[in-house]
């Protein structure tokens, strides 16, 4: 009785996050991303050479508790940059078909200007802690900007369920799989429980540290493993160069393929692709807020450029090679999908090294995203019961993380994945009302504080 129970619910969550994502999630964050590139006249196009400007500049960071834009991006790129780039834009190519890509690329170039809201939001309404240190997000603007701290709360809550104790088993676990095509019976023999001891001490080396810890470890681990994953990919893509321009052909003619779309919309290339662009980019969704919200700036509008990179780098660089990774070398009618499809694709020119070279990425992006989500969950943890809280989040956050590793738990999942999608409600709320505020601070940047900067002011 208590299988099939379990059975069901499973298969009732599955079908609710299914219709959240497919009716409400992928409409709601289309829309507000489109309103945003309207209201800010295209932002992430006018500002594009601004936003790496911004991202270098060193001199406005004083103090031991300040960090740099730089370091607030690549905590906020450590959450996007996970296995999803690995595995999940296989499943999408694999099941959506090439033209998901364009539909990614899409949601990028609109969402953008979603990051850009949210983290200038986050930067206007941040809180200096008793240290020094700055924290923020999008309860906290829910709060002091809107004030409806029962709204932040509920935001706040959703956060810390989905991504603290959820979406971290779920990493944890891809990690501890990644192992399965090279250890058998590693769920049983061991290796799985070792692995999650060691990424226990290993978060909690990390976590413990607190935000400066956090930062400096994520702004070595995420360029170092990015650059060793984009450089396998061009190396494979240069040297399949004479098949790209049939690879973007597929991109664009399965994108407007009328007849698939409209045969189901629900499972089309284009739902697909924008949930896989927006699950991946995170850009509306309320969480990459937290880590810019800790960067010191001059301006609130400087940080929004910076996290409008994070959305870049994430869909036209990472998920970009991993796609064409995989159509160049022809990989796609393997019959494989997810995270094997993708170390089929690179065997193809490394042989066993391409596959070892794919699980041992996936361990360090999925922990790269682990030290990210846990980032996003203290903040609101402090939000909620304080400081004193934090260091048994951080004992509970270990533990999940341990624990994930061991086995599959699909009704978490599931509950993490509803969750995520209703998290998602408040925060598009709170940007919308406060959409004039933004455009405020936007034009205060264009009209007084650059042509002060010029000035030397």
């Amino acid at each position: 009785m208590n299988a099939d129970f379990n059975t069901w619910l499973i298969s009732v969550t599955s079908a609710f996050d299914d219709f959240l994502y497919t009716y409400i999630l992928v409409f709601l964050l289309v829309f507000v991303a489109i309103y945003f590139t309207v209201r800010t006249r295209f932002v992430q196009i006018r500002y594009f050479k601004d936003m790496f400007t911004q991202l270098f500049e060193k001199k406005h960071v004083p103090g031991k508790k300040s960090i740099s834009s730089f370091q607030a991006m690549m905590v906020s790129t450590a959450s996007r940059v996970g296995t999803g780039n690995i595995a999940g834009i296989a499943t999408a190519v694999a099941l959506g078909g090439p033209g998901a890509i364009f539909w990614m690329w899409l949601m990028a170039l609109f969402g953008a200007a979603s990051a850009f809201v949210e983290s200038t939001l986050a930067q206007i309404w941040k809180v200096r802690g008793k240290n020094g240190e700055f924290r923020g997000g999008p309860a906290y603007y829910i709060e002091q900007a809107l004030g409806q701290r029962w709204l932040g709360i509920v935001f706040a809550v959703l956060l810390i369920i989905c991504y603290a104790y959820g979406f971290n088993g779920l990493q944890a676990y891809n990690m501890a799989s990644a192992l399965e095509y090279y250890i058998p019976d590693y769920a049983t023999n061991g290796t799985a429980v070792a692995l999650g001891i060691v990424l226990c001490v290993m978060t909690g080396f990390v976590i413990f540290g607190g935000a400066k810890r956090i930062s400096i470890i994520s702004s070595v681990l995420v360029p170092v493993m990015a650059i060793a994953y984009l450089g396998m990919g061009l190396f494979v893509t240069v040297t399949n160069w004479y098949l790209l321009p049939d690879a973007f052909y597929y991109i664009f003619q399965s994108a407007f393929d009328f007849e698939s779309i409209f045969g189901g919309f629900a499972g089309s290339v284009i739902v697909l692709g924008i949930k896989r662009g927006l699950f991946s980019n995170e850009a509306g969704m309320g969480s990459t807020p937290h880590a810019h919200a800790v960067a010191k700036v001059k301006h609130p509008v400087e940080q929004g450029f910076v996290a409008m990179i994070g959305v870049f780098i994430d869909t036209f660089v990472i998920l970009n090679l991993t796609a064409l990774v995989i159509i160049t070398t022809g990989s796609r009618t393997s019959g494989l999908t997810g995270a094997q499809l993708s170390q089929y694709a690179f065997s193809t020119l490394y042989g066993k090294f391409g596959e070892i070279f794919i699980a041992i990425c996936m361990l360090f992006f999925a922990f790269s995203t682990i030290i990210g989500w846990y980032f996003f969950g203290e903040a609101n943890i402090r939000y909620l019961f304080g400081a004193k809280a934090v260091k048994i989040y951080s004992i509970i956050v270990c533990i999940c993380v341990a624990l994930g590793s061991l086995q599959e738990v699909e009704l978490v999942w599931n509950m993490a994945d509803c969750f995520n999608s209703m998290m998602v409600i408040p925060n598009a709320i709170a940007l919308v009302a406060l959409s004039g505020l933004v455009k405020k601070t936007h034009d205060d940047y264009y009209n007084n504080f650059l042509p002060n900067q010029k000035k030397g002011k």
